[in-house]
This record gives structure tokens, C-alpha cells and sequence, in this order.
């Protein structure tokens, strides 16, 4: 997706330790026309596959979710970090490092919204070392549901989560691929 990418060009960071700085129009200031073809993108990229619901992560996989959801036209459940006091008792945990904050982080899906009958896409902003979305699928797998594919906006190829990914048996797409991140540069694919 070559707008996605000439973004990550112009105003991406590289922050050092494999870390992309994209706040100003991904995951702190969020540019609503550029999630809007997000969505359209990776909808195009898994309409085929029948999903009725996308999963992802609060906060940041929240924005191309819903966008994705919005051109598929189903709901989309994010995994909560916190759990409010009108969340079901019996919620689903899973749990994930978070690479930007280095500390793990616990997931939490409440079963009223996903189940046995649901077929699941799970949509992030990054697939890095792919520790996030395994936690994710995990909460898919526990409450009973079909995963019918991964999205993610930005895939740093070079931390491998894909690789990590792979014996899950299901696509996998990616809207901008970087390969190298060494020496202060960020390349794209």
C-alpha cells in the first residue's frame, strides 16, 4: 500500500532496538482517511474468507480494526488491558510482552463476544515478533472460534513474527513490509 508506505517514509521514526515511531498517524494521532484505506486493504485482502468478527488489541489495533470491520461490515472485539466492572466475571485472559512499554500485558475478552460459532480475523497495528497476535489467537482458540486469518497494518519482517506465525496454517497479510531497521535507517520492501 503505497501511501501507507510513503507515511512510514516521511514521518516514521526509528527510535533505536527495532522500535518505529508512527504516532503521528498511526497508533497516538490517528489519520482517519489513511485507516480508512487500511481497512479497505486488508478487507480486500480477507473478504473471501468469510469472517464475521475481527479481534484485536486495545488501543492501537483498535483503529485499522475498525476499519477493516467497517469495509467487511462486521463487528470488531478488542482485547481489553484492564477489566471494568461491566465486563462478564468469566473473561478469557491471554498474555503478551508489549515490546514498547517492556512489560507483559494481560488481554481479556469477555465470552458474550466471541464463540463457537465465530469466524475470526485478527487485525493489529504491527506483526514484529508476533508475540501480540499469538496472544490473541490464543483468546480465539479458547473460546471456541474459528481463525480465518492475520492482518496487520506495518510487519517488521526482521524480528521474525511472522516465522512465529506460520504453524497457525492461516494467511497472513501485511499492508507495508520493513526489512531493515539497523543503523538509524528504516527500509521498506
Amino acid at each position: 500500500m503505497e501511501l501507507l508506505k510513503e507515511r512510514i517514509r516521511r514521518e516514521g521514526v526509528n527510535m533505536g532496538h527495532g522500535i518505529l515511531k508512527v504516532d503521528s498517524f498511526i497508533n497516538h494521532q490517528v489519520d482517519p482517511a489513511l485507516m480508512l484505506a487500511v481497512g479497505g486493504a486488508l478487507a480486500a485482502r480477507f473478504a473471501h474468507l468469510g469472517a464475521n468478527k475481527i479481534v484485536t488489541a486495545e488501543i492501537s489495533g483498535i483503529a485499522p480494526a475498525l476499519m477493516t470491520g467497517l469495509a467487511l461490515g462486521i463487528p470488531v472485539v478488542y482485547a481489553r488491558k484492564t477489566k471494568p466492572v461491566t465486563m462478564h466475571p468469566n473473561t478469557m485472559k491471554a498474555s503478551a510482552p508489549s515490546h514498547t512499554k517492556g512489560v507483559m500485558t494481560e488481554l481479556m475478552i469477555s465470552p458474550e463476544f466471541l464463540g463457537p460459532r465465530d469466524h475470526v480475523l485478527v487485525v493489529d497495528d504491527f506483526l514484529a515478533r508476533g508475540e501480540t497476535i499469538r496472544a490473541l489467537v490464543d483468546l480465539v482458540r479458547t473460546s471456541g472460534a474459528t481463525l480465518i486469518g492475520i492482518g496487520a497494518v506495518v510487519e517488521k519482517r526482521f524480528e521474525g513474527g511472522r516465522a512465529a506465525l506460520a504453524n497457525l496454517n492461516v494467511p497472513i497479510e501485511t499492508l507495508a513490509i520493513i526489512t531493515d531497521m539497523s543503523n538509524g535507517r528504516i527500509v521498506l520492501e
